[in-house]
């Protein structure tokens, strides 16, 4: 059993997924859907729902049967050995580089957008924001979970203030009919929207520290990914209500240039501050995940820092490094000017390797019912991988790399 301290409730933990799943998607993906399929996008997001539902089920009946510090790793662990353990560690490690650093610059833009900032001063912000996730990552999960509950509801509230004072009714809700539904911009829309839950895997390494892990994961996980379509398509209605997309209009202004339209231009800062805070959710608990997976990982030699816990049982060692490393990389990408798009599309493509290899482990380990939804994850992640193409060759070129390079470990310790 491991050392991590086991107080997560359910309602912590749905606040977790929750706001990890809405993150940076939450203002910007529901104006993008709407310019890809207008109303039709109304139906893209109960179509997305039951496509993840599957690879859901596979995650929360992994979690609950061998919840473990290293998440995914762990688990294609146990399936396949070892030296596949660590290659998947190592491949969620790899988004470090691009994922986080592209996140925190999402985020930072939300300071620009209500204050006018320069890069500068948004680098700050984006430094400022790693040091207070730092600060949050040595106190328990529990900590972060009171947070981020908090910050789920201001984005619930954000959007019920907003339906509220448009005076949005379900009678008036564009919703076509099934017959009327174009297949061609529905499929593009599922292509965009699919990247608001990313973020399965990293709640993956948080199941072994709920009370009860067995009975609350899975439930906290199923329900904070239903809480989480039900925001994304009530940000959709209004989207769609005002008219807040379009060519030439910035997709992650289309919440706030609503909260502008219905409040004033003096509730722009209160959208913003929103909007930063779920990407800071996001952010923070891809942070603690890869320090629990830094540590777990570092069981193999117990007499590293890296595998040590303080005093209040959390992996500090492991998240200073990860912490640092995600520092350096922000440095190095705002040095380079690298472009934001490439950043995000490399990351997105390590996730879905990331969620086929679960799925593969799922169809070895489960059984029943939840095996079969493993399996039909499995089809799901290839025809995935299958429509990001090329451009999910960074994390082809990654895997084979570590598949070939790292020495094969003897053994593999669980981390529980």
């Amino acid at each position: 059993m491991s050392g991590l301290k086991q107080e997560l409730s359910l309602a912590q933990g749905v606040g977790l997924l929750s706001t990890s799943l809405l993150g940076t998607g939450v203002f910007a993906v529901p104006a993008l859907a709407a310019q890809l399929a207008q109303n039709d996008s109304l139906w893209a997001w109960p179509v997305l729902i039951l496509l993840v539902f599957p690879i859901a089920i596979g995650f929360a009946a992994l979690g609950r049967h061998f919840p473990s510090a290293g998440g995914a790793a762990h688990f294609v662990g146990k399936a396949f050995g070892p030296h596949m353990a660590r290659v998947t560690g190592w491949l969620f490690l790899s988004v470090i580089p691009v994922g986080l650093p592209a996140a925190l610059h999402i985020a930072a833009g939300f300071w620009q957008a209500a204050f006018g900032w320069s890069s500068e001063n948004l680098l700050l912000v984006q430094l400022a924001t790693l040091l207070v996730i730092w600060f949050l990552g040595t106190r328990s999960a529990g900590s972060s979970a009171n947070i981020q509950t908090l910050i789920a509801l201001l984005v619930i509230a954000l959007v019920i203030a907003i339906w509220w004072k448009g005076g949005i009714s379900l009678p008036e809700i564009p919703l076509p009919a099934i017959r009327d539904v174009s297949s061609a911009n529905l499929f593009d829309a599922l292509a965009v929207m699919f990247w608001c839950f990313v973020g399965l895997e990293a709640f993956a390494h948080l199941a072994t520290e709920f009370r009860n892990p067995e009975r609350d994961f899975p439930r906290a996980l199923l329900i904070g990914m239903l809480v989480a379509g039900a925001v994304y398509w009530g940000c959709t209605v209004a989207v769609l209500k005002f008219h807040a997309w379009g060519e030439g209009r910035e997709a992650g202004a289309s919440l706030p240039g609503i909260v502008v339209q219905l409040f004033g231009q003096k509730a722009l800062w209160v959208a913003c501050i929103i909007g930063y805070l779920a990407c800071f959710a996001s952010v923070n608990i891809y942070t603690q995940s890869f320090a629990r997976l830094v540590w777990s990982q570092a069981q193999l030699r117990p007499q590293s820092k890296l595998a040590q816990l303080s005093s209040q049982q959390v992996p500090v060692a492991a998240l200073n490094l990860v912490v640092g490393s995600c520092m350096l990389f922000t440095l190095l990408i705002y040095w380079l000017h690298l472009p934001l798009g490439a950043l995000i599309t490399y990351a997105n493509g390590i996730f879905i390797l990331i969620y086929l290899l679960c799925m593969l482990a799922g169809t070895r380990l489960l059984k029943g019912r939840s095996k079969w939804m493993a399996m039909l994850g499995v089809v799901l992640c290839c025809g995935l991988l299958a429509m990001v193409g090329w451009k999910a060759l960074y994390a082809v070129v990654v895997f084979t790399a570590l598949s070939l390079l790292l020495p094969r470990a003897k053994a593999v310790l669980s981390a529980r």
